[in-house]
């Protein structure tokens, strides 16, 4: 049975928006290195609209990065219920999303991993699909933007960290799970 995991860029003051514009400087080779390692038992990348709008013209024009290459060559998963057609290895969700990635998760040996949080989040929190949170603590500041689980109840969020992983660069990893 295949974990959902969640990976975000957080910044110190919480805001998740845009993270490469504010913490794209602080994923340097050992981040890149220690992702790429975080992939080796994924099967599925699961996105939303949004970000698979502004991933596929990002990441499919780059090639002889062992990162991004690996991303690629990913199964793709997109939540969409105004897309009638995907590309980059990518497979559409139109329907009820939590029973698909609920079946989906019961059958596939490998993991199912997101990028981001958004509000396809408050889908998979309140359907009890994620498996774990990994929260890319950025050491900066971003000032402005959304910010991490801003449209989740406080009561509906618990968590119990069970790992944390700590670069020379200052980025702190936190692995999350749902108690």
């Amino acid at each position: 049975m295949g974990k959902l995991m969640v990976s975000s860029f957080v910044s110190l003051d919480g805001v998740i928006e845009a993270p490469m514009a504010w913490g794209g400087r602080f994923f340097d080779d050992e981040c890149r290195e220690y992702a790429l390692r975080k992939l080796d038992d994924v099967e599925y990348f699961l996105l939303g609209r949004k970000a698979y709008e502004a991933f596929v013209p990002a990441w499919t024009t780059v090639t002889g990065n062992a990162y991004i290459d690996r991303i690629n060559e990913l199964k793709k998963l997109v939540a969409s219920t105004t897309l009638n057609e995907v590309r980059w290895n990518a497979s559409l969700i139109k329907g009820d999303l939590a029973k698909e990635l609920a079946t989906l998760k019961s059958q596939v040996g490998g993991h199912i991993l997101k990028y981001g949080i958004s509000q396809l989040d408050r889908t998979l929190l309140d359907n009890g699909l994620v498996d774990e949170y990994d929260v890319w603590i950025m050491p900066t500041r971003a000032g402005q933007g959304k910010r991490a689980f801003a449209d989740v109840d406080a009561d509906q969020l618990n968590l119990e960290l069970i790992r944390t992983h700590a670069f020379r660069n200052g980025v702190v990893v936190l692995k999350y799970r749902p108690n």
